[in-house]
């Protein structure tokens, strides 16, 4: 017994020693042997946290005196805005505004019941004359369930087809260019190409589908648009040049 507590107080000494750092010279070059980061409350301000493009705008234009001599700004994807100080002393840079677009949630490759697909369509893309078609196609589409009997006094027979079918004429193309709500709402947003489907659920119901198709492409596009507005937003304040907009 004694021995199996001696060998548990070494195991918890070496993980006591591990989680220490040390400080390794290797051919003139110093190394840690963990990764620290250093944190100093007084001199690096929290970020301000926003939804929206006119906020950071707003900011600059009215928090000149919070600002740095130099200041970035970085487009990190379609959906997060990022406002950086240029570098201070310590070689850091400090973040002073975080914004992080608020978008509707629409799950594409996901089937939808009917009035959902309806609903998240009308609330989830922008109005176009495609959009519209899909709705109408989608509205129209019903489970039908048809008898036909006959009987000539010896025999009965009855044939009853079911199945997923439109009740009028409605063409869409396949695939579909919708405008979907993916990136900041005060810039244009990309549109893309989707693939529509529409299957049959266990009980029948009619289930809807919208799959992306162009590869991811219109990324590099809302990034673009994003850059674009911030560009002619801030084109008028005093200093614009101390201010790199990057996307």
């Amino acid at each position: 017994m004694e021995g199996i507590k001696e060998a548990i107080a070494y195991i918890a000494g070496l993980a006591v020693k591990a989680e220490k750092p040390e400080i390794v010279d290797i051919n003139g070059r110093t190394y840690c042997t963990k990764d620290l980061r250093r944190y100093d409350a007084e001199h690096m301000a929290e970020p301000i946290k926003a939804t929206t493009l006119t906020s950071l705008v707003d900011y600059i234009k009215e928090s000149r005196d919070e600002l740095r001599d130099r200041m970035i700004i970085q487009v990190v994807s379609a959906t997060e805005v990022r406002l950086y100080s240029g570098l201070l002393a310590e070689r850091e840079r400090e973040t002073l505004f975080v914004v992080n677009a608020l978008l509707p949630r629409f799950e594409y490759g996901t089937e939808y019941d009917q009035e959902t697909f309806l609903v998240s369509l009308q609330s989830c893309f922008a109005q176009s004359g495609e959009r519209e078609a899909v709705a109408v196609l989608a509205s129209n589409i019903v489970n039908t369930k048809a008898a036909e009997y006959s009987d000539d006094g010896t025999t009965q027979q009855a044939t009853i087809r079911t199945g997923i079918v439109t009740k009028g004429d409605a063409l869409v193309p396949n695939p579909v260019t919708l405008i979907p709500y993916r990136t900041f709402l005060e810039v244009e947003q990309p549109a893309s190409d989707f693939i529509f489907r529409i299957s049959e659920g266990r009980s029948g119901e009619p289930l809807f589908k919208l799959v992306a198709a162009d590869g991811g492409l219109w990324k590099a596009q809302a990034v673009q648009n994003v850059k674009a507005y911030l560009v002619e937003q801030l084109a008028d304040i005093p200093d614009r040049s101390q201010i790199t907009i990057i996307a």
